[in-house]
């Protein structure tokens, strides 16, 4: 029997997203050869520009003072004032908010289910995958992962990170604005709301410095191409009824997308980071997938978030409970802080293309497992897409 490892070494995904490498550096304007813009690191936290007016009329829809909200008032996670419903999600820039330092400061939040908690697997669960050593990914980001990054919130817990992907916007091509990560790193679920202050900050860490070191790199090393918050996001109606804390009866519909602007003004994400994927709505089998390969930044032990990681494996099928679709799965060690980051598989004609993203793994760390993305996904995608279309 051949070897699974020269197969993936073929399919272009080992040596992974530099096939899709932007053109120029973080801090170099092709056109111009001037710096490109990117947000500002520093600030105070508390903001100092108006809220735009139909953030601050929704938030004053909800009984929520803009000024108070601004100033701290986004720490009161009190369940009536905890929006939870798709039309209310509200995400007021905080200038200055996400500093290097507090970047640092955000943990993982924990998808993790223990092994004998897969029930009614439907008789289409294939064997457990053997765990793959998460690799590091090439230095710097920039030029191997462009599109891969971090996402940056705020939840009862504490400050919250995720993994996130630069994706393509049909109604806004070369020109897009657009984010993939999972679910339940931009909704609580079945028990909460929408968490607050989400940003995405891709390549971030971008010549993969040890924490230590990160206390005192300077700000367009941290966040090289700036700070992008989100002004609207979507999920899925399934993760927010039923997502539960170890991804729950939501676990096959955790996926979201987000749409970003940059903190301080400036191009489109795509234009500024170089390259957006496609996402692959009618991806095969598993069988037919020769490989998949998942990009994250890892923050719980024995990772520390700060570098970024990818796993290649032949992926296999996860059911979790009877009437949901089956999701992906393939061996992994990557940690929470994976979470949300993008799934890819080679497509026919050589490019990459986004086809799941980290939802769950076991507290063994041993494999991943994210969902298929079907047409409900694609519902959400093309919502996005149109909402924002030309701008």
């Amino acid at each position: 029997m051949r070897s699974i490892r020269p197969l993936l070494a073929v399919t272009g995904l080992a040596s992974a997203l530099a096939l899709t490498a932007t053109a120029c550096g973080p801090t170099e304007d092709a056109a111009s050869g001037k710096p490109a813009a990117a947000s500002s690191a520093a600030g105070d936290g508390q903001g100092s520009a108006e809220l735009p007016k139909d953030l601050a009329d929704k938030l004053k829809e909800h009984g929520v003072d803009p000024e108070k909200w601004k100033n701290g008032e986004w720490k009161n996670w009190d369940k009536d004032t905890w929006l939870r419903e798709a039309k209310d999600f509200v995400n007021p820039v905080i200038e200055g908010l996400w500093k290097p330092e507090r970047m640092q400061s955000a943990t993982s939040p924990q998808k993790t289910m223990a092994a004998g908690s897969i029930s009614g697997d439907q008789g289409v669960t294939d064997p457990e995958p053997r765990p793959v050593r998460a690799e590091p990914e090439k230095k710097p980001y920039h030029e191997n992962a462009a599109p891969v990054g971090k996402v940056f919130f705020d939840a009862p817990e504490g400050s919250m990170v995720c993994s996130a992907t630069v994706i393509k916007d049909p109604k806004n091509p070369g020109k897009s604005n657009l984010v993939w990560t999972a679910g339940h790193c931009v909704h609580a679920g079945q028990a909460g709301g929408w968490y607050r202050n989400i940003a995405f900050v891709p390549a971030y860490n971008d010549l993969g410095k040890s924490p230590a070191q990160l206390q005192s790199a300077p700000p367009q090393e941290v966040a090289p191409y700036g700070v992008y918050w989100a002004d609207w996001v979507a999920t899925s109606n399934e993760w927010i009824s039923d997502g539960g804390p170890t991804g729950g009866a939501g676990a096959p519909y955790d996926y979201a997308v987000m749409h970003v602007k940059p903190e301080n003004g400036g191009k489109s994400l795509e234009e500024t980071v170089g390259v957006a994927l496609e996402v692959d709505f009618q991806a095969p089998e598993a069988r037919s997938i020769p490989a998949m390969g998942a990009w994250g930044y890892p923050a719980a032990a024995p990772y520390d978030g700060a570098l970024m990681h990818k796993c290649v494996d032949r992926p296999g099928r996860l059911a979790l409970s009877p009437g949901t679709p089956t999701m992906w799965r393939i061996g992994c060690t990557m940690t929470g802080g994976s979470s949300g980051g993008g799934w890819f598989r080679e497509m026919p004609n050589g490019k990459l293309a986004l086809v799941s993203n980290t939802s769950i793994g076991p507290v063994t760390a041993g494999w991943l497992a994210g969902p298929r993305l079907g047409p409900g996904a694609q519902q959400i995608y093309t919502m996005m897409s149109d909402k924002f279309a030309g701008r």
